[in-house]
């Protein structure tokens, strides 16, 4: 069995003034730094690090795995946010100006994005990969909020808004994923935590 703690990055410049992100890269924002090396202490054991492609996920693994004493992490682009098309730069304010009521359902259709069933596609094949490349190992995977929701949603969860440093439990075991309850790795009384309503 193989065990995947699959968790968000911490805060991105564009999270801190809730512009939705997709594909765009902005840098972790300074609190997303501190974000980070706050969360190391609650990880406990990991044999490998790997990351999204997105320099807020890659910059937030590096952080973790230099704070657990692993190696740089590696890079795999199939972890990506979900491209939101011509969302990608915008806030949900502006969003809801432009595309009245595009927002209202679980699983929103970005014009000229990821479509729904491509992302939960990509997300599967993703970790299936991880659980065959580390087959007995347990793996910090650094991705985004959004894929992850799209994780829990084809698993049968509707989840709330995912906040940076929070993530799920995966178990792959023959071909089979159970998913366990979210954690978050930094305390969510504490004032460094946020909980953007964006991508």
């Amino acid at each position: 069995m193989t065990c995947i703690v699959l968790v968000r990055h911490g805060q991105s410049e564009w999270n801190a003034i809730g512009r939705w992100q997709g594909w765009a890269d902005p840098p972790l924002s300074s609190l997303g730094r501190d974000q980070a090396r706050l969360a190391v202490a609650q990880i406990g054991s990991v044999d490998v690090v790997v990351s999204s492609d997105l320099r807020r996920a890659v910059d937030t693994a590096a952080i973790l795995a230099a704070g657990l004493g692993l190696a740089p992490p590696a890079v795999m682009p199939s972890l990506r946010e979900r491209d939101v098309g011509a969302w990608t730069g915008l806030t949900r304010a502006e969003i809801e100006r432009r595309w009245p009521g595009a927002l209202s359902g679980p699983m929103p259709e970005p014009p000229g994005g990821e479509t729904a069933a491509a992302l939960v596609e990509r997300a599967l094949a993703a970790v299936g990969g991880l659980a065959e490349s580390h087959p007995g190992r347990r793996v910090l995977a650094v991705s985004h909020g959004g894929l992850i929701r799209a994780l829990e949603r084809h698993l049968g969860v509707e989840p709330d808004p995912l906040p940076n440093l929070g993530g799920v439990d995966l178990s792959i075991d023959g071909g089979h994923m159970t998913m366990g309850p979210r954690q978050l790795l930094i305390d969510p009384h504490e004032a460094l935590v946020t909980v953007p309503r964006s991508l």
